[in-house]
Parts: structure tokens; C-alpha cells; sequence
């Protein structure tokens, strides 16, 4: 039980600086994947046309 208590103070004490190999691999894949789901949505038919009609919009706006 004393070994416990000392390998968690330690532990308590120290803390992560960064993230490992692994960590990064997957935060990687993830960012990627987002992204790819990200250019599907943006890309699609409704969200192009709705982009277009907003700046068509904003182009002829009278000031």
C-alpha cells in the first residue's frame, strides 16, 4: 500500500507535456477525416447553390 501512495504523489507531481506518437497519429486521422467530410458537405449541390445566392446577394446590394 505504501508503494501505491508513493507511485501516485509521484504521479500526482508530474504532469504530461505532449502527446505521444500514437496520440498524434490518431488526432492526424481524425483531423483528416473531418476535413474530408467537410469538402463533401461544402462541395455538395444545395450548399454550393446557397453560397452562390449569398454572394450573388451581397453583390447587388444598393448602398
Amino acid at each position: 500500500m505504501a508503494g501505491f501512495a508513493r507511485w501516485a504523489a509521484r504521479r500526482a507531481r508530474s504532469s504530461d507535456r505532449g502527446m505521444t506518437t500514437s496520440e498524434y497519429a490518431v488526432g492526424t486521422i481524425a483531423a483528416c477525416a473531418f476535413a474530408a467530410v467537410l469538402y463533401k458537405v461544402v462541395n455538395s449541390g444545395p450548399v454550393l447553390s446557397a453560397l452562390q445566392s449569398l454572394v450573388e446577394g451581397a453583390l447587388d446590394a444598393k448602398f
